[in-house]
């Protein structure tokens, strides 16, 4: 243990912090950090490097080189820089490369170099110039922080939902602030900037001085500031050579620190970790680094090399043109287990699992000490935990013996954090693999979740490892292995040089039938990729109809998405693609469409018959479907036309219609139509009256209501209606009159074509 305990260095009497190897670099960099402009992405995330960036000694047509590498220092992308001059570099929370330039436009890039999309900060910027940017994390989303020329300050919140903000203006700020960074209170973007001795904080409103409690006088200006991974703390650097530590909102103080040192540092960064009581800043300058914090003295590194530091969740990552290292506080758990003389229940644990080992006996010493102590239960969890934060495997696995080892011992201590951590840690040992590169800590890992870091390895197009790990955790298949299966079949779409068909069959070889996987959605990527035939293929394996019309139809292959709505069934479906033809089609083009779909043209015509009446008479002249022509005339005759001349045309129309559809009782019966139209309206112009739109029969009832005989006799032999009904007609008429005499005239007028009834209890006047 004194050995694993030599890269310890105390901090006060109550922190240690410890400095590890997590990679050898083996980049081919060609020139110097300091010569580059940098960005490393928070938790273990990808490095960018834009070489030469126009800088005043460099050959002006030599341009600048942007690289990505992971963590590891394995290469991502090399891209040649053909756009304007680059201010500042920054990743997003999503990983993509945000680089600000002298005119204000931010170009966005992928991890692998792929070029998502730009979008300016405004034209205030553009003719002011950019002279400093900082890109900055908040619960919203990575937002952009511009100091212009004109020493005016712009921001957006979030870049996936832009939204400038001009900030106030400072009173007589005539040069560049000494040093400013972005703080986050209240779920709001600020701007903190020190000029000589004051500090300005802007906000959407005002601009406000701050004075930090306690600092140390005679203060002149400040060098450099740092906010906390957290935006919680604030750490100060002043031309004295003081660092205040104190709250982000200012007021209050942690503590000071005197390094002794009045040259400006390089980078400042905070060095905490989480539910953590210590507090501490890590200060680079060319060839030192120091920790300072609560306590009298500091910790100070030599730096061989020119170094950046990567400020992370629990610790601090350090890279260099030779090395990738990680500075943290020693957590609790380890610090018990390992530090020297300690007889804390876990070191007495690891202790008796070695002794144990070498078959002596102290390993029944050790543990009868600990379970007098009824301490057992703690030992365990302590050595899970400290597992936990050991990146190297061989501790890693002698602690989780050791908790092994003591949980045989106990009667119900739950499996669940020890399978956990097993989990976890083989989780995190095939991530830290140098070809992978992507060195989280476990607090890190827990803080990011394993949906993220899913989505990190598929960025990366690490799709067998990502599958491995959702197949190991046993996660649901639509959060885990289906989602990554549609990841890379979106990434194999992409491969323009292999085949339509090639590409179709191999993505459908892979996913089959899984569930949670959209072949449409896939298709979309095919098709923004300009290729629309591999979309196509891609279709015919999409089970739902739902999903492959409306790309079909964005893919303006509408008569195929007619063909597939209707092998649906859905008529809401066939009625969309419909509406799309006849939009997209002339009108020719479409009535010959629908004749060779006779299901599509059968719920066409059910629509025009609610919607659109003149095309369905179209529809029936160009299909010579005189019957239902004859048909639609009729209607029309009385839904349309008031005019008896009109409604008479119409019907004349119709009767023609049926002629040629040869119905010549469909024709015969029109024409009586027409005729007692024309008699119904000369009825009403002799006799006055409503007669127009009565059937004949009512127009006979009326004639007799009315007292007219005759008239409805002689409209009787016209029309050729039956005694029968006539004599009923003329019956029922004469009863509702109460016309007894007529009544009785007329049965006596001819023999009863249907008979008589009479009941005992009539009574005749």
């Amino acid at each position: 243990m004194d050995c694993y305990t030599a890269n310890w260095n105390p901090l006060g009497d109550s922190a240690f912090y410890r400095k590890y190897e997590l990679y050898s670099m083996d980049w081919d960099l060609k020139e110097e950090l300091r010569d580059c402009l940098v960005a490393a992405a928070p938790y273990g995330g990808p490095i960018a490097l834009l070489r030469n960036p126009w800088r005043k000694e460099k050959a002006a047509s030599v341009r600048p080189v942007l690289e990505i590498y992971s963590a590891s220092g394995m290469p991502l992308a090399t891209l040649l820089w053909k756009s304007g001059p680059v201010v500042s570099l920054g990743w997003s929370a999503e990983e993509e490369l945000l680089c600000v330039q002298e005119d204000g436009g931010v170009l966005v890039y992928g991890l692998h170099g792929d070029f998502r999309r730009h979008f300016s900060m405004g034209n205030e910027v553009l003719q002011n110039q950019v002279l400093d940017a900082r890109i900055f994390h908040t619960e919203f989303g990575s937002g952009v922080a511009i100091l212009t020329g004109a020493h005016r300050f712009t921001l957006s919140a979030n870049v996936g939902d832009l939204k400038l903000r001009r900030m106030p203006e400072v009173p007589g700020l005539q040069s560049a602030p000494s040093c400013w960074t972005t703080l986050c209170q209240d779920r709001v973007a600020h701007i903190l900037l020190a000029v000589g001795p004051d500090l300005y904080l802007l906000d959407h409103a005002a601009c406000s001085t701050v004075t930090p409690p306690g600092l140390a006088p005679g203060v002149s200006s400040f060098l450099q500031m740092a906010v906390s991974f957290t935006y919680r703390h604030l750490a100060l650097f002043t031309d004295t050579g003081y660092i205040w530590m104190g709250t982000a909102s200012l007021k209050e103080k942690l503590c000071e620190f005197n390094c002794n040192i009045r040259a400006p540092p390089k980078q400042m960064v905070w060095c905490s970790r989480p539910r953590s009581k210590e507090r501490a800043v890590v200060v680079a300058w060319e060839k030192r680094l120091m920790v300072v914090g609560d306590a009298p003295e500091s910790i100070q590194f030599v730096l061989d090399e020119d170094s950046y530091l990567v400020p992370e969740l629990d610790g601090v990552r350090i890279f260099s043109h030779s090395t990738h290292e990680f500075l943290h506080e020693v957590p609790v758990a380890s610090e018990e287990i390992f530090k020297i003389a300690s007889m804390a229940p876990g070191a007495l644990l690891l202790e008796a699992q070695k002794e144990y080992e070498k078959e002596s006996q102290k390993a029944d010493e050790y543990l009868r000490e600990i379970q007098e102590l009824g301490q057992l239960t703690q030992a365990v969890q302590q050595c899970i935990e400290a597992a936990g934060h050991e990146h190297r495997p061989d501790m890693q696995k002698s602690l989780l013996r050791a908790a092994s080892f003591g949980k045989c011992f106990l009667d119900r201590f739950p499996p669940d954090s020890f399978v956990r951590m097993c989990q976890d840690l083989r989780v995190l040992n095939a991530i830290r693999d140098y070809h992978i590169g992507i060195p989280l800590t476990y607090s890190q890992y827990k803080q990011l979740t394993i949906q993220v870091l899913l989505d990190r390895l598929v960025l990366r197009r690490l799709y067998p490892l990502a599958i491995q790990i959702c197949e190991y955790l046993r996660l649901p298949e639509v959060q885990g292995v289906s989602r990554i299966l549609a990841h890379w079949a979106c990434y194999k779409v992409q491969q323009k040089d292999v085949s339509d068909e090639d590409v179709a069959r191999a993505i459908n070889q892979k996913l089959g039938d899984t569930p949670g996987v959209s072949y449409s959605d896939i298709a979309a990527r095919a098709y923004g990729c300009g290729r629309t035939e591999l979309a196509i293929k891609l279709l015919e394996y999409e089970p739902r109809s739902g999903e492959q019309v409306p790309l079909l139809l964005k893919m303006k292959r509408s008569k195929l998405a007619l063909t597939k709505a209707i092998e649906s069934g859905d008529t809401d479906l066939v009625f969309t693609v419909l509406l799309h033809l006849k939009n997209e089609l002339n009108r020719g083009d479409f009535f010959m469409t629908l004749r060779n779909q006779p299901m599509a043209l059968s719920l066409y015509r059910q629509f025009c018959k609610h919607q659109e009446l003149e095309t369905l008479k179209d529809l029936y002249n160009q299909d010579d479907n005189h019957q239902e022509l004859g048909s639609f005339h009729i209607r029309a005759s009385y839904a349309a036309e008031e005019r008896i001349e009109g409604r008479v045309a119409a019907l004349q129309t119709a009767a023609d219609a049926f002629y040629k559809a040869k119905n010549e009782f469909a024709a015969k019966a029109t024409e009586d139509q027409m005729r007692l139209l024309r008699l119904q309206r000369r009825l009403e112009d002799e006799l006055g009256g409503q007669f127009l739109d009565l059937s004949l029969h009512d127009t006979v009832t009326t004639l007799i209501l009315g007292g007219h005989n005759k008239r409805a006799e002689q409209l009787s032999r016209d029309f050729r209606i039956p005694d029968k009904r006539l004599w009923w007609l003329k019956l029922t008429a004469l009863a509702d009159l109460e016309d007894w005499e007529e009544l009785e005239k007329f049965s006596k007028s001819k023999k009863s074509p249907i008979g008589y009834l009479v009941s005992p209890s009539w009574r005749f006047a």
